[in-house]
């Protein structure tokens, strides 16, 4: 199996029938052996009943909504194709790029994102979405200008050991360029949604926020929690033991009073807090050590080369 398109669906029962004829008429140009793999997340319309009447055409079907990253995740593990292409199912995304994308692939490159740089999304999305990019481009600092757009390639090799949970589909360029994969972006077409409702909301973006610092957290500290925990346990215990000394000094020759103050306490208190960040850092490159002896490893082979 040359290609493997994998399609995330929840509710898009108006959509999936076009979409699955447009990917046909696109590839079915091609020489490629190609498998359709739709993900019902969990539909509670007659999106399955629809998929279920399709040919050439593998269905995944959820028991009830996981959410976007686990049906790619679930698309991703049970495809064949050495390579994955995924996009969204609500007709936004340009089938037609496919072969665009596959083109960038063959320059050398493990993952190629798609950048919608004419959107065709209302005003407060296309600016909560720039937002999102700023601070991700602030925190991951990856190649991309468009990390939510769903219509990526990827080499198979790319999940090979890759664990996504959450709304961190959106951060997938992101992590596979920090294993070292090498990654590129092409200009895709961006069509207006035609019929279902958009699942995006105030709750994604927080949630795709959120999971944006674990993101930039797992791909700076993942192998060395101490030196952020114990960094700033050291900082404060040493802000807190120089306020208490120089409080003790201020007592003993400058006779000041301290029965009414408050500042005792907080020098107290900011130590106790160092040592607590201080001992959270050490427990958690404990559990870091625990994590990678499972044969996991810090690092991503490209390829050995014996002569």
């Amino acid at each position: 199996m040359d290609l493997s398109i994998v399609i995330p669906v929840y509710n898009e029962e108006k959509n999936v029938a076009l979409l699955h004829q447009t990917i046909r008429n696109t590839l079915d140009k091609t020489d490629f052996k190609y498998e359709i793999i739709f993900v019902d997340d969990g539909s509670t319309d007659n999106t399955f009943n629809i998929l279920n009447n399709l040919k050439k055409v593998k269905i995944i079907k959820f028991r009830k909504n996981f959410g976007q990253t686990a049906a790619m995740m679930a698309g991703f593990e049970n495809s064949n194709g050495k390579v994955i292409v995924s996009l969204d199912g609500d007709l936004q995304n340009d089938p037609s790029d496919i072969p665009k994308l596959l083109d960038k692939l063959n320059e050398g490159y493990d993952v190629v994102s798609g950048w919608r740089y004419n959107r065709q999304d209302s005003f407060g999305k296309k600016t909560f979405s720039k937002i999102a990019n700023s601070f991700r481009q602030l925190l991951v600092k990856d190649p991309i200008h468009d990390s939510g757009c769903s219509l990526r390639a990827y080499k198979k090799e790319c999940f090979s050991d890759l664990q996504l949970h959450g709304e961190m589909h959106r951060y997938i360029p992101a992590i596979l360029a920090w294993k070292g994969f090498k990654l590129d972006e092409v200009k895709v077409n961006h069509l207006p949604r035609k019929f279902g409702k958009t699942k995006y909301n105030m709750w994604r973006v927080l949630k795709g926020f959120m999971d944006l610092i674990n993101v930039w957290f797992w791909r700076k500290y993942s192998n060395r929690p101490l030196h952020i925990f114990g960094g700033f346990g050291i900082i404060l215990s040493l802000l807190g033991f120089i306020l208490g000394l120089s409080l003790i000094v201020a007592r003993q020759f400058y006779g000041l009073s301290l029965g009414q103050s408050q500042l005792p306490l907080l020098a107290v208190l900011m130590v106790v807090i160092g040592v607590q960040f201080f001992i959270s850092g050490l427990m958690a490159d404990i559990s870091i050590k625990n994590y990678y002896s499972n044969g996991r490893r810090t690092y991503s082979i490209e390829k050995i080369v014996e002569k």
